[in-house]
């Protein structure tokens, strides 16, 4: 049988409606992560920032529309004597605003292989000077053909950052019979107990889905409150482009059921808001924001995350994936997880091997400053502060 000819063109995007009946068109023949969905690529076409430059990669199979993508081209200086341009898949290249963290990302293909296979050669082959092509949060599979393509066009690549996306299989312990709770280690399980309990001192504990678009803004407002409370200028709503996307992806998605955002609720009182995609049967946690108090064994990130799992698996679904950047407790409430990776493909250059160095500099600058704050951490438990509480005799 002879191969299948794919064509490939990058293509100005010039027409958002013609791009949104293909998309979804594609979209309904092919599986795809929810980031590659038209409800996420879609809002965030709507909400891109000035200076934007997105072209449309088109893969097509007799005349047919087999692949699609998004590619932003930005050029920047950096230690060359050329200014870089920068072909980025599915993101902007405004390091601000693409905190918005699109993951799994890939290109929407009907027959995976061979049509991104031939979307990276096309890209590739744009490369000139220093110029790259920047692939964020990707899987395996993309990373093998992206290097496999780098490899053809004589080029390299290079890991920017790896990060495990911890998720729960809940076909590892429905197999066995068991319930969530039970699977999870003696101590995690104890710490949930005791926080069970002492909210329920207070009143009883309630996971309440939002149902309505209103009552779901209402909900990320106050998980906003709760997020800069706790990171300020370090969190995402620092970003002016974040909440006016979200607003827009949320009254898109809680009609249809792709976006499930919840409040644990104890007694009155709000203590964490969970803000979910659901997707091929999968709950998707994007974003969270936790009422904290001065009793450490109050847990509200905990007891928000076990109460959303349980309610995920009651409805029959499949996962619950805590996505990348791990951190806290998501690693003790998982039981599988999925590799991610950043990688940028271009020539090997000076200005490469010196923009290398400063970055492998800066992790060990930060390793070194994260360790030390641990030592301090430590230092500070160690201290007997039990000797301030006795009545002081001269």
């Amino acid at each position: 049988m002879p191969e299948t000819v794919i064509d490939v063109s990058l293509e100005t995007l010039n027409s958002m409606a013609w791009l949104e009946t293909s998309w979804q068109e594609l979209e309904a023949r092919v599986s795809h992560p929810f980031f590659l969905s038209w409800l996420w690529i879609g809002t965030w076409l709507r909400h891109l920032p000035a200076g934007s430059q997105p072209h449309v990669l088109i893969a097509r199979s007799s005349s047919q529309i087999v692949g699609l993508a998004i590619i932003c081209r930005r050029r920047a200086w950096s230690f060359g004597p050329h200014a870089r341009a920068r072909w980025l898949l599915n993101e902007t290249g405004d390091t601000r605003f693409d905190r918005l963290s699109i993951e799994y990302n890939n290109i929407l293909a009907e027959q995976p292989d061979a049509i991104i296979s031939a979307g990276l050669d096309a890209l590739t082959s744009r490369l000139y000077h220093s110029d790259q092509l920047v692939l964020s949060a990707i899987d395996p599979d993309l990373e093998l053909a992206a290097c496999r393509a780098a490899d053809r066009a004589g080029l390299m690549t290079e890991v920017k950052q790896a990060s495990p996306a911890p998720w729960v299989d809940f076909a590892k312990f429905r197999q066995q019979g068991r319930n969530y709770r039970a699977t999870l280690g003696r101590s995690t399980r104890q710490a949930v107990s005791r926080a069970m309990r002492l909210y329920a001192e207070r009143g009883p504990i309630e996971l309440r889905i939002m149902e309505t678009t209103p009552e779901a803004l209402a909900a990320f407002d106050l998980l906003s409150d709760f997020h800069w409370s706790r990171w300020g200028r370090k969190g995402s709503f620092a970003n002016p482009g974040f909440r006016p996307f979200h607003e827009e992806l949320i009254a898109r998605g809680v009609p249809t059921g792709a976006v499930r955002i919840s409040r644990t609720l104890v007694g009155d009182q709000t203590i964490g808001v969970l803000y979910n995609f659901v997707h091929d049967g999968c709950v998707l946690n994007y974003q969270s924001g936790f009422l904290y108090e001065s009793d450490a064994r109050l847990k509200p990130g905990l007891v928000s995350h076990v109460l959303s799992i349980e309610d995920s698996i009651a409805r029959g679904e499949r996962g619950y994936d805590f996505l990348a950047h791990p951190g806290g407790h998501k690693s003790h409430l998982s039981n599988s997880e999925h590799a991610m990776k950043w990688i940028a493909i271009g020539r090997d250059s000076p200005e490469r091997r010196i923009e290398s160095r400063l970055r492998g500099a800066k992790r060990i600058i930060r390793t070194i400053a994260t360790n030390l704050q641990k030592k301090e951490a430590e230092a500070l438990h160690s201290i007997p502060w039990g000797w301030l509480l006795k009545p002081f005799r001269p």
